[in-house]
């Protein structure tokens, strides 16, 4: 059975490009329901969808093993605030195995969909000790409608108010923390790492349907037991707890650090705006600018663009498929932002200090526009 041509995204949006009726050819709204369509089928003539087997093995098979290592250096090293830094490179593995589950669940690594999905839960619960059914609904609803409020989960209202309408229902001290956010982000972030395991923990467990759950249950909840057991149990108290907290804190400053700078301080969409998948996906998403070390820290998603157009795109492809697009959005007037890494950071800084100013002016429709609507 060959590479599927496109991802589930990209394939829903080509059947609309092809098939949906418009009461004139020329419409603007069938123009630009059919602008994806041709860059789909550039990307799928390019052969980009192919798998990338020696990669993604040789990341599968390494990742693991310095998984492996770590804790076989927790052992040796013993009472030790040596150990400080195999938490540091705990948390650093870790990250690089969640990206791995993102990668699987976006159906990257494998042809079969099954490979994929399991490779995605064994790594999520197993190893970084996040719930695989919990995290894939939350980010596959993101990826429908990155930035659109009331559709995308991580806009929704939190400890950090993201939108306008967020910041209009803070009231006392909230409100007064809300105005400084952007100041705390980098320190919330460090929290970012318990947090998914309780999210995880409380979704494995609660009464709503979880697919897989005698799998991803047993799981989760053995690899994050263990996690604790075996620090406390090698590691005087002091250190052992030294040990949990840069480990839980840098894993969390890693991976909401790969996530964050890619959408935050984008345009944010009004609930009910009809925006085409192309300019959904390009106007509401950043890339960010780097070397090797960029694309290692934070696991690919820094061609963002490329990732949010064909999600079942092998991450090393990515690369390639960035000037196709960029050369197709240049053609057709749609704006492509891409920053450096630091710069990146500082947008969001200053997004999130001045979120009910910087986010309130209305979005400015593509599609609308174009129709007169």
């Amino acid at each position: 059975m060959g590479d599927p041509p496109i991802g589930h995204h990209e394939a829903a949006q080509d059947r609309a490009g092809s098939t949906s009726a418009a009461p004139r050819r020329t419409s603007p709204r069938r123009v630009m329901t059919r602008d994806y369509s041709v860059l789909a089928k550039v990307v799928r003539e390019s052969g980009l969808h192919r798998r990338r087997y020696a990669y993604y093995w040789t990341r599968l098979i390494a990742t693991v093993a310095a998984f492996g290592l770590v804790w076989v250096g927790v052992v040796l090293v013993g009472d030790s605030w040596w150990q400080l830094a195999l938490a540091a490179t705990l948390a650093v593995v870790l990250a690089q195995l969640a990206f791995l589950g993102h990668d699987s669940s976006h159906r990257q690594i494998f042809r079969s969909g099954a490979w994929n999905d399991w490779t995605g839960r064994i790594l999520a619960n197993g190893f970084v000790g996040l719930s695989h059914a919990w995290w894939t609904a939350k980010h596959d609803a993101h990826h429908t409608a990155p930035n659109q409020e009331g559709h995308d989960p991580d806009i929704s209202p939190g400890v950090i108010a993201f939108t306008p309408a967020v910041m209009e229902s803070r009231r006392g001290w909230r409100r007064w923390f809300a105005r400084r956010q952007g100041w705390f982000f980098f320190p919330l972030l460090t929290l970012e790492g318990l947090n998914l395991h309780v999210a995880s923990v409380r979704k494995a467990l609660g009464r709503r349907p979880v697919a897989h759950r005698t799998v991803e249950v047993p799981l989760l909840l053995t690899r994050l037991a263990l996690n604790v057991a075996v620090v406390v149990i090698l590691l005087p108290p002091a250190i052992a707890g030294a040990f949990l907290a840069v480990q839980l804190g840098l894993f969390g400053v890693l991976l909401g650090g790969a996530f964050a700078p890619n959408h935050k301080g984008m345009p944010i969409v009004p609930a009910d705006a009809d925006v085409d998948f192309l300019r959904r996906q390009v106007l509401m998403s950043r890339n960010i600018r780097g070397s090797a070390v960029v694309d290692f820290v934070m696991g690919g998603l820094n061609r963002q663009i490329e990732h949010h157009l064909f999600p079942s795109v092998p991450r090393p492809n990515l690369k390639r498929v960035q000037p196709l697009v960029r050369e197709y959005c240049a053609a057709l007037g749609v704006r492509y932002t891409e920053v450096g890494f630091f710069t990146s950071y500082r947008i969001v800084v200053g997004y999130l200090n001045d979120v009910e100013h910087r986010a309130r002016d209305p979005f400015g429709c593509p599609l609308a526009a174009q129709l007169g609507r």
